[in-house]
């Protein structure tokens, strides 16, 4: 069964949240080090949400688009679902990630509905489609519920689309529903060294350089995956009661470049479905499922945005059989959210991958 949905945030909810942003404690820094999100964009961010955010006006462009929910694997699944006049249009299932949220792709609808039938879900565990009821819920399994939404929604030949979580999901999807999916379409892909010398012997420069990028990120930044993938259960209890804390934990990861109701807007959405630590969980599954060892084989192509994640191809090649396209969109397409920030690029992008294959 398909219901529609609508999102309804009460006053009341509106009001507690209010309240506990007007009750924040500000933590206290040493000037001129970077141990984190600073004090001062925190303290931004929260006066934005309490004074100048508009969650109504979010809301309104939410339900401008149809939306339905469905229950697949006990779980439910909430998306938006947007046809093309075009009744031939090919469908498009786009995949978002953490900490961002369907709202990722609000910008992109526009142009893309011109072109293909969208549908995008909130992932489990996420927003709308949150919290999770039972474990299990990796990308594989994520995977197999989209093939399943899809098929729901009778659509017989689609494509599929992601950024972030969305760009591991999404290949999943053509490894699952070969013979459904023309093609995959990201901006990140996820491919690490193995552990063989031998991988590093065929190197480019500009690999390298990617390599050493990636390998500071880990080093520096990468303490919000050592715990999400370990204790979720344990940071969950802070994001749950703090307004604040969920918008500085949300904000390492948001480009500083972002515009801030972008970043709030994603973090309401987590506040007020309560799935801040739901959507943790992910990590934490995705750290102990055992990952498919043959390569994928559907048509996959990349568009990365300058400065975001350094994709390196021979380690994708091992991964991915079929990569047809591979490039950085151009300037000034930047960071990781470019379906927001380089809307155009990235649908241009896109529309111009399928048609290849179509």
């Amino acid at each position: 069964m398909i219901h529609p949905f609508r999102v309804e945030i009460s006053s009341a909810d509106l009001d507690d949240l209010q309240a506990r942003l007007a009750l924040t404690r500000f933590t206290d820094e040493i000037p001129g080090t970077d141990q984190g999100v600073s004090a001062a964009r925190v303290r931004r961010l929260v006066t934005r949400w309490r004074d100048g955010f508009d969650w109504r006006a979010v809301e309104a462009r939410l339900n401008a688009h149809p939306q339905f929910t469905t229950e697949i694997d006990g779980q439910r699944i909430h998306f938006l679902h947007v046809r093309s006049q075009n009744p031939d249009a090919l469908p498009l299932i786009l995949t978002h990630g953490w900490p961002g949220s369907i709202a990722e792709y609000l910008d992109a609808i526009e142009p893309l509905s011109q072109h293909f039938h969208l549908v995008i879900p909130s992932m489990p565990g996420y927003g709308f489609s949150g919290p999770t009821k039972e474990l299990g819920w990796d990308n594989q399994h994520i995977a197999r519920a989209w093939a399943e939404l899809m098929s729901r929604l009778g659509y017989d030949r689609y494509g599929a689309v992601g950024n972030d979580a969305g760009s591991m999901i999404s290949p999943e999807i053509g490894r699952i529903a070969p013979d459904h999916v023309v093609g995959v379409h990201v901006t990140q892909i996820y491919s690490f060294p193995s552990g063989d010398p031998a991988e590093f012997a065929a190197l480019t420069e500009e690999d390298q350089a990617g390599l050493a990028v990636l390998d500071w990120f880990w080093k520096e930044k990468g303490a919000f995956n050592v715990l999400q993938s370990q204790q979720p259960q344990t940071l969950a209890h802070a994001l749950a009661d703090s307004p604040a804390g969920l918008v500085g934990w949300l904000a390492q990861l948001f480009d500083e470049d972002l515009d801030d109701d972008f970043i709030l807007t994603n973090a309401a959405i987590y506040w007020f479905t309560g799935t801040a630590g739901s959507a943790l969980r992910l990590y934490w599954e995705n750290a102990r499922a055992e990952q498919p060892k043959e390569p994928t084989t559907v048509p996959l192509g990349l568009a990365m945005g300058e400065g975001d994640f350094k994709s390196i191809r021979p380690f994708a090649n091992r991964d991915h059989a079929n990569i047809v396209s591979w490039k950085t969109l151009p300037a000034p397409a930047h960071g990781h959210y470019t379906a927001h920030t380089a809307t155009a690029a990235l649908t241009a992008d896109i529309q111009a991958f399928f048609a290849d294959l179509t």
